[in-house]
């Protein structure tokens, strides 16, 4: 990851409707969720979901797909954990008085617990 995708995915993040629904996909795993369900879960209008959706698409946070009449969403976990070591790379010169274990638990974010 690079300085501008990491400012991208971070300004996709820096807005509380779009926040809400990377945190929604990222419980619901894999399978993602459609997108009308995600606005109606949210109490945000369709058409306003679709946008925040598109900008997180655009950051490559969330991956979508046709699944009959609906387009569903997930969570790119791939590119949610290069983020997340792209933040922590340098954490406090790796010093573990400072950091703690944040360096373990983005490490121990595997596909198979992550999604």
């Amino acid at each position: 990851m690079n300085d501008d995708s990491a400012v991208s995915a971070l300004s996709a993040l820096a807005h509380a409707d779009r926040l809400a629904a990377f945190r929604m996909l990222v419980r619901a795993g894999p399978e993602g969720m459609p997108s009308g369900e995600i606005a109606e879960t949210l109490a945000i209008p369709p058409t306003r979901m679709s946008f925040h959706l598109a900008t997180l698409e655009r950051s490559k946070l969330l991956t979508s797909w046709r699944d009959g009449r609906y387009v569903r969403y997930a969570a790119s976990y791939d590119d949610m954990r290069q983020l997340l070591a792209f933040l922590t790379e340098d954490c406090c010169s790796g010093n573990p008085d400072i950091c703690g274990n944040l360096a373990i638990l983005v490490a121990s974010c595997a596909p198979e617990t992550c999604g």
